[in-house]
């Protein structure tokens, strides 16, 4: 559940727990919930691209990276998607080894970049440097910080459910985070949590999302613009400005394909009501070897889904007040 359901559900159930605990930053994130959840998803996920089009009829399908030998729509051929910046082309693994190691800091660098995998415990302390950078360099609007608080939630959601981190009990099915249980994560964080614990509107949520607008901030975090700022002085290392218009388009370019994909998956995990009750799209049960959506809310309910999506959130509003409290003593330190 590392898709854009899983990711909004993390980070709302994460704003619900620093409301009860009085985090100054939770308020943030209300007034600016687009962007806060654009950054949760797109902040990071920079392969939000088609994969592929179909030949047969010239749409774009697929996500970026992940493997298409038909069509999902005629079952015909496809050929790759290349996404066009100036007189260059790059195919989505070329975007994802540029920059998906860039956004998630803490893995996912390509094999010659891989020595800058940031250790998990300086990611607090990075963090707070662009908190800090995004208001004094990005301000006057508190927005971009919005948009960190949510990419934030991303690196630390990625790193629980993908198990680069532990902390998340969680066997389902047949492990924590598998192909087979993937239907199951994301029928009941769209369902169970999403549209009933939280009364998240979906499709108002995708629209919104699309919507947001490209961050600056975003490139900051990466490293791809121009040093400057606290984290520049903090981490010189590895600045690639000459990347930062190509990253600006990508950004641009995933915000365009989020809301085709998001749809597509939307109505995918839509539910439909037959003799034996409610039931699912008949791919998730395919993935899943067959699985009723009554069998699979049951395998959720016994393998305690609810409490490890509520570790993971436990676990982004710790960092977030780890961020707080560093960003306020760097600040006090570079008053002293």
């Amino acid at each position: 559940m590392s898709g854009f359901i899983g990711h909004a559900v993390y980070a709302a159930l994460a704003v619900e727990q620093a409301e009860r605990r009085g985090a100054d930053f939770a308020p943030l994130a209300r007034r600016h919930w687009a962007s806060f959840l654009a950054g949760s998803y797109l902040g990071c996920d920079i392969q939000t691209m088609p994969e592929a089009i179909c030949a047969d009829t010239g749409r774009e399908v697929g996500y970026g990276t992940v493997s298409l030998e038909r069509s999902p729509i005629t079952g015909g051929a496809v050929r790759p998607y290349r996404f066009r910046f100036g007189d260059e082309t790059y195919t989505p693994r070329q975007i994802y080894d540029l920059f998906y190691g860039r956004s998630h800091l803490v893995f996912g660098w390509n094999a010659a970049e891989r020595t800058w995998t940031l250790p998990w415990d300086h990611l607090a302390e990075y963090c707070a440097l662009v908190w800090h950078d995004a208001a004094e360099l990005f301000g006057p609007s508190d927005r971009p910080r919005a948009y960190v608080l949510g990419w934030i939630a991303h690196v630390v959601s990625d790193t629980m459910i993908k198990s680069v981190r532990p902390g998340v009990e969680l066997h389902l099915l047949d492990g924590k985070y598998t192909p087979k249980n993937r239907p199951v994560q994301d029928l009941f964080a769209f369902h169970a949590i999403g549209r009933e614990e939280l009364g998240l509107d979906w499709p108002a949520l995708i629209d919104a999302i699309a919507d947001t607008s490209v961050e600056a901030v975003q490139a900051h975090a990466m490293r791809v613009a121009l040093p400057r700022g606290r984290l520049a002085v903090a981490y010189p290392d590895p600045w690639l400005p000459q990347r930062h218009d190509l990253l600006l388009a990508v950004m641009a370019e995933n915000r365009r394909y989020f809301r085709i994909w998001s749809r597509h998956e939307y109505d995918l995990l839509q539910l439909r009501e037959t003799a034996d009750g409610w039931e699912c799209h008949e791919d998730l049960t395919r993935a899943t070897g067959g699985l009723t959506y009554a069998e699979m809310m049951r395998a959720a309910e016994q393998a305690g889904l609810r409490r490890a999506i509520g570790q993971i959130a436990t676990a982004i509003v710790d960092v977030w007040e780890q961020v707080d409290r560093l960003h306020r003593w760097q600040s006090n330190a570079g008053r002293g």
